[in-house]
């Protein structure tokens, strides 16, 4: 059995078309479909239905997905073995609003005291990539649909508010326009948050980013539900609503090989050190 073949079925499992894999792979969606045929071949076993409309899992393709993805698994974990304690390179993963406005600026100590250290930086929210090896380390917030496998540790909390411009502090409850989250922020605390205060108010525009909902205030456009360490500047003030305060753990996530390797486990410590010290600004004022 071929380890790419696995990796070819795995990645049309996951994107659902050969489209879509070939994107994620790189690749023509000739080749993709050439090794999964190959694969196929090699098993015994047809894995998918060639339906004019996609490719289609059958039951004994579904039924080989574990096995595939424990494959995957053994795999990734030898590369990392033997390839990430001599690179220094360790990919950290976290929030844009975590990344740029936490993260980053208090890099400089660490970056110093470990030169044999480089740091790579994404704003992915897929904890699958953790179990893929594309990344290293995750910092979330509120994490949730973690695959089995992942080691998750608890940080700290991180406190939320709704902050607005001066004019819409002086506004009655009933005239509020808010600044929401659109739907791919579904089933999370915050938009469930912002949509019970919101509920029966204008909302004048949706995003999923947190910095346009930034800018947004700044711009005056309405209230933004913030984290409270991402609020500096004095053009913002507090909105006061009823009910119980908005918080949600900050969590560190990694694969359990991957603390093994030295680079890995600095970073680790010092994210851990790193929020420790700074609890109190992530939690916010109580």
């Amino acid at each position: 059995m071929n380890w790419e073949d696995v990796r070819y079925f795995l990645q049309l499992v996951r994107d659902g078309s050969l489209s879509e894999a070939s994107r994620s792979l790189r690749v023509e969606h000739t080749t993709i479909a050439r090794r999964v045929s190959h694969f196929e071949a090699s098993l015994g076993v047809r894995l998918f239905d060639r339906l004019p409309r996609g490719w289609r899992l059958t039951e004994e393709g579904r039924a080989l997905v574990p096995s595939a993805e424990a494959v995957e698994q053994a795999s990734l974990a030898f590369e990392r073995r033997a390839t990430g304690a001599s690179s220094g390179v360790v990919r950290v993963t976290a929030a844009p609003v975590i990344t740029s406005h936490f993260l980053v600026p208090r890099l400089g100590a660490f970056v110093n005291s470990h030169p044999e250290v480089t740091l790579e930086l994404s704003s992915s929210r897929a904890t699958s990539n953790l179990m893929r090896g594309d990344a290293d380390v995750a910092l979330r917030v509120g994490a949730r649909d973690v695959p089995p496998g992942l080691v998750v540790r608890d940080l700290c909390r991180v406190g939320y508010g709704f902050y607005a411009s001066p004019k819409w502090a002086k506004r009655r409850v009933a005239e509020r326009v808010f600044i929401g989250f659109d739907e791919t922020m579904r089933d999370t605390a915050q938009k469930d948050w912002l949509d019970t205060h919101a509920h029966g108010s204008r909302v004048a525009l949706r995003s999923p980013d947190l910095l346009a909902h930034l800018a947004a205030a700044n711009a005056g456009l309405g209230i933004a539900l913030l984290p409270h360490f991402l609020v500096t500047a004095d053009t913002l003030q507090p909105i006061e609503v009823e009910g119980p305060r908005l918080e949600r753990p900050l969590s560190l996530i990694f694969h359990p090989e991957a603390r093994r390797l030295s680079p890995v486990s600095e970073v680790l410590r010092f994210l851990t050190e790193l929020t420790k010290t700074h609890a109190r600004l992530l939690a916010g004022p109580s």
